[in-house]
């Protein structure tokens, strides 16, 4: 009888600690998947010259606010994933030299899929603002599309950035902005393409000569990308002036 006892414990050790082990290679795979992201290149943002000329504020929840004065138009953005949220402070800085108040949303292990709802409760600190915008890039764009589908109401439009919106906006009446570049090869077009029906009739769609994936934010080039023959900031400065055309 003890025998059997003694047996039964060792297949239930053996059974409990390849259940441990394979937990902790998830779990490590997943930190190494998190970990790896795509790092703001602090020297090219702070030799922006847009950053110099708008007030902008880090705020202790990770959401940074870029505040003109009198903005009467507002956009909060979703980073791309894998992406740090540092990398779209030009773009934002280059909305907000154009009037727009920004607030860009700092994502959990830098994946909106995280934090769908990041957006919950930017708007009623800033009730001078009368219309609001909500977007992102990439994957950040697809999940600030998500959530708009159950916030349509509380918006005026959405802003896709290399990226496209799989919940069904075909029947709001969202002013909606989708702009990419000719060289990118990392959004999916074939998946883009296909999901144009979910966006109301009428959206405005932009593409830039020259850009790629990568370089809506400043963090360098990106993995499968194609080659710009744009610069950083000329991609960024058309993106802000469609962006802006827009909200008028």
């Amino acid at each position: 009888m003890s025998f059997l006892a003694d047996r039964q414990r060792r297949k239930i050790f053996i059974i409990a600690t390849a259940i441990l082990l394979s937990l902790a290679i998830v779990v490590g795979a997943c930190a190494i998947y998190v970990s790896d992201c795509y790092r703001a290149d602090l020297d090219a943002i702070h030799a922006f010259a847009p950053m110099n000329a708008v007030a902008f504020e880090a705020l202790d929840d990770g959401v940074t606010v870029f505040q003109p004065p009198n903005a009467t138009k507002g956009l909060i953005f979703y980073p791309g994933g894998k992406v740090e949220h540092l990398a779209y402070q030009p773009l934002m800085a280059a909305c907000a030299e154009k009037g727009i108040l920004c607030v860009l949303v700092q994502m959990p292990c830098n994946l909106a899929v995280l934090d769908i709802n990041a957006a919950d409760g930017i708007q009623d600190r800033y009730p001078e603002i009368e219309d609001w915008y909500i977007g992102g890039h990439s994957l950040g764009g697809s999940m600030a599309a998500s959530y708009l589908a159950r916030h349509a109401d509380a918006y005026q439009g959405l802003i896709l950035l290399g990226s496209y919106s799989t919940a069904d906006l075909s029947d709001t009446a969202l002013e909606v902005l989708s702009v990419y570049g000719s060289e990118d090869r990392v959004m999916n077009k074939e998946k883009y393409d296909k999901n144009k029906a979910n966006l109301p009739q009428g959206f405005t769609e932009v593409v830039i000569d020259g850009g790629c994936h990568a370089y809506f934010g400043m963090y360098g080039a990106q993995d499968g990308d194609g080659v710009p023959t744009i610069s950083n900031e000329e991609q960024i400065a058309q993106t802000a002036a469609a962006i802006a055309d827009l909200m008028k």
